[in-house]
């Protein structure tokens, strides 16, 4: 069907309605209402929040990081699974693994909240102590998000112990 359709448009407004219940801890309806979502067409928000929730359990990251990869396979231009699978592999100690896929994400034709990626890559930097490249990611994350007070925070630390 594609976008602009009504089942697009009805499939769409399940993942707000699963999104809302996500967001007051109702995981299960949240989960029911993203596969129904994809019952009536899969898209590429269904599949990134299905994974979303399936990564509360840390036992589910590889099937969270599979939900994330149907939902680039329906569009490739939806950066929220990049970083997502970049995330879960942070989480898997797959620090090497996760680098190129938070990339992806920053090149993401459409992504919000841009700044992940640049702090999530800024972490891996800084797990790995090169505290000049985390500088730069935080610094990216930045033009995204000039008053994320948690990234502004990084940043005035870090610099703070290069000088």
């Amino acid at each position: 069907m594609g976008e602009g359709s009504n089942k697009h448009r009805a499939a769409l407004d399940l993942v707000t309605r699963g999104l809302a219940a996500q967001q007051i801890g109702d995981w299960q309806p949240a989960l029911a209402l993203y596969r129904e979502s994809i019952a009536l067409e899969p898209t590429a928000e269904a599949h990134t929040f299905i994974g979303w929730v399936l990564s509360f359990d840390d036992n589910l990251l590889h099937k969270a990081i599979d939900e994330c990869r149907e939902a680039i396979a329906i569009d490739p231009n939806f950066g929220n699974p990049y970083n997502d699978i970049g995330v879960y592999l942070m989480r898997l100690g797959k620090l090497a693994e996760a680098i190129p896929w938070l990339e992806r994400a920053k090149a993401a034709a459409r992504y919000e909240p841009r700044h992940f990626p640049y702090l999530n890559l800024g972490n891996i930097c800084l797990l790995r102590g090169e505290l000049v490249a985390a500088i730069r990611e935080f610094e990216g994350g930045l033009e995204y998000a000039p008053g994320d007070e948690h990234l502004n925070a990084k940043l005035a630390h870090l610099r703070s112990r290069l000088n």
